[in-house]
């Protein structure tokens, strides 16, 4: 399938009713009548409608009640306008899916009982099916009928991250035991990362065919690896998940902490949003990447615990580096903070579109 099978050049299906929303014209580089915006982690975290439909239910649990995750992506589109909802849920979930021993536990991140460490152990990661993540298709299938013409996007995480996960047993500040096996194993690292991008890749169709319009690869620890070590080693990895799911012409976001380093090697992995967080300004992040990519970013998320005037300046700043750019959508540098004051994403929502009005 692909978007060439339908008379418009558009991908067939429930994607068809956003293909003109204004954050896929920017992710595919068109004109664009402001910027649009959305948030990472905008789901959740921050809203108090939020933590009163979650309290009491565990994290991993909450992912898997399809009503209970269209509310939660529902909640910020509702309160702050933003042009693209991100589909609720966590990156470990195709993991327990296929069962992996693991929980979210809260303060800490994920735990892995039994780390992966050896070529037994790779036994236990098996195939991903539609069946395994059903409560996906279903909650999909209730968003895209509440979305209408805002956009939803689907996530992953990227194979190097989830590797981290399940090799550390957990978040990890050095990721000592990951690079050993990656240096020590190489052969069994590819093989790690081959299964997880088969996961991956499996995790983000179940996505796209209930109705996802586009899709992000998380890869929130990779920037703990020098450029030469991503090429190496995990790059090849996630070029298979980009070229998994391109026959679906939704547009394709990669997004990584502390990437500045990486983030022409993230743009040549295959993605078409080349995600940017702080530290680099969008036009130095241009010309890393080279052109024929959007742009995603870049606002500091601790940023919004300024002043409103503050919180302005700084976000032209950032527009102001995006001018050039050949498409841009703007987003926070990471995730929304868990104690962001709400209503100051609802006000950044409307100043950036205010502020780019074309």
């Amino acid at each position: 399938m692909t978007a060439n099978d339908s008379p418009s050049g558009r991908p067939p299906g429930p994607q068809t009713t956003t293909y003109d929303s204004t954050f896929l014209k920017a992710c595919r580089r068109e004109p664009v009548p402001h910027t649009p915006v959305w948030f990472m982690r905008q789901a959740g975290r921050s809203l108090p409608e939020y933590l009163k439909v979650r309290e009491g239910i565990p994290m991993l649990e909450s992912c898997m009640r399809p009503e209970l995750v269209s509310e939660i992506t529902m909640q910020p589109v509702r309160r702050h306008k933003v042009d693209a909802a991100i589909y609720f849920s966590d990156i470990v979930v195709p993991l327990k899916a296929i069962g992996v021993d693991l929980d979210i536990k809260p303060g800490v991140g994920p735990v892995v009982a039994e780390p992966i460490r050896s070529r037994a152990d790779l036994a236990r990661l098996r195939e991903l099916t539609p069946e395994d993540v059903w409560y996906v298709t279903e909650a999909i299938g209730l968003l895209t009928g509440e979305l209408g013409e805002t956009p939803l996007i689907g996530f992953a995480g990227a194979p190097f991250t989830l590797a981290s996960y399940l090799v550390e047993g957990g978040p990890s500040r050095n990721h000592e035991h990951t690079k050993a096996l990656m240096y020590g194993d190489p052969q069994l690292w590819a093989d790690l990362l081959d299964r997880l991008a088969a996961i991956t890749s499996s995790f983000l169709k179940v996505q796209i065919e209930a109705g996802a319009s586009a899709v992000q690869l998380f890869d929130s620890w990779v920037g703990a690896l020098a450029p030469a070590d991503y090429r190496r080693s995990v790059l090849p990895a996630s070029a298979k998940v980009f070229q998994a799911v391109a026959e679906y012409g939704v547009p394709r976001i990669h997004f990584g902490v502390g990437t500045g380093e990486l983030l022409g090697l993230l743009g040549e992995a295959g993605a078409d949003v080349v995600g940017v967080d702080w530290r680099v300004p969008l036009d130095e992040a241009a010309r890393r990447v080279g052109p024929g990519k959007a742009l995603q970013g870049n606002l500091d998320p601790a940023v919004l615990f300024a002043t409103p005037e503050a919180v302005e300046t700084k976000t032209r700043e950032v527009l102001a580096a995006a001018a050039g750019l050949e498409g841009h959508v703007f987003n926070l540098g990471h995730g929304v903070l868990p104690t962001t004051d709400a209503d100051a994403l609802t006000r950044l929502v409307e100043f950036v579109h205010t502020e780019t009005a074309r």
